[in-house]
């Protein structure tokens, strides 16, 4: 997942606890493995070496797909899993000078998921496209681990409570068992390593979308991971971070994501959309 992954588990004895906790390891490492883009073995690269030919994907992809065809609709096209082409001109490791305005428009053909054909479970794109479903996997893979768990934990037939966090990425099943909410700390986008606020959280998804952990500077401007897939350039402007709560974890990340790619328009954004924020 590239990034710290725990799971915390309230009023579980210890055999439980490691049982659940490599069914959790096992779970989030097939995820990985099926859905990085930097595999040359799984559904991503066969996609992504199809040119054009249709290619027949299973229930699971096609579940995140649809999900990652929603983000485009709801994004006006700001949330395009077809836009990790980009990826060859930011790297946003080490990076010290900005790719040349002509490279980045060689690609932009490139980009643009209404140019693929998607009739579930057939999948066509353009040669050259190149698709990334690192937007979603790792909130889906933090509700398809709490899911994992949940049902371990009834079938065992206990009151136990859990929070899985990968990365920042969270969601909590219930209260702990002492009546109270699981307390997350939200960080500070500009004081990394401190927290910005605490959040209670009950049930439900929490996410944060935001530049603080990945951009370059050059020239004295920083430049942020959040790429504009219509330009080929980082967003600009808008909040350097944002935090959503929703039902589940993929909801809130999808939100949170979409939120940040409105630049100034975000909280506009995440207000018509009637969810819990924090900028």
């Amino acid at each position: 997942m590239a990034s710290p992954c725990q799971i915390l588990l309230d009023n579980v004895d210890e055999a439980l606890a490691d049982s659940l906790t490599a069914l959790a390891y096992a779970e989030a490492k097939r995820i990985e493995l099926k859905y990085s883009r930097f595999r040359d073995d799984n559904i991503v690269a066969r996609l992504n070496r199809s040119a054009n030919e249709a290619i027949t994907v299973d229930e699971e992809t096609t579940r995140l797909i649809n999900l990652a065809d929603l983000c485009f609709q709801l994004s006006d096209g700001l949330f395009d899993i077809s836009s990790g082409v980009l990826g060859k001109l930011w790297h946003f490791k080490q990076q010290t000078q900005l790719p040349s305005d002509a490279d980045i428009k060689a690609l932009l053909p490139n980009i643009g998921w209404q140019k693929a054909n998607w009739s579930a479970p057939l999948l066509s794109i353009p040669k050259g496209m190149k698709i990334d479903l690192g937007g979603i996997g790792k909130e889906y893979a933090v509700d398809k681990v709490a899911q994992l768990l949940a049902q371990q934990i009834q079938l065992h037939q206990t009151d136990s409570a859990f929070l899985v966090n990968f990365g920042g990425d969270i969601y909590a099943n219930k209260l702990r068992s002492n009546g109270l909410a699981w307390q997350v700390a939200i960080e500070d986008p500009q004081h990394l390593g401190k927290s910005k606020l605490m959040v209670s959280l009950a049930q439900g998804g929490l996410a944060s979308s935001g530049n603080s952990q990945r951009f370059i500077d050059v020239d004295g401007q920083r430049y942020g991971h959040i790429l504009n897939p219509k330009t080929g350039y980082p967003i600009a402007s808008g909040p350097a971070q944002v935090t959503v709560y929703a039902q589940n974890c993929v909801q809130a990340g999808m939100l949170a994501t979409i939120a940040l790619l409105q630049g100034e328009s975000a909280e506009d954004f995440l207000k018509a959309q009637d969810c819990r924020y924090w900028l």
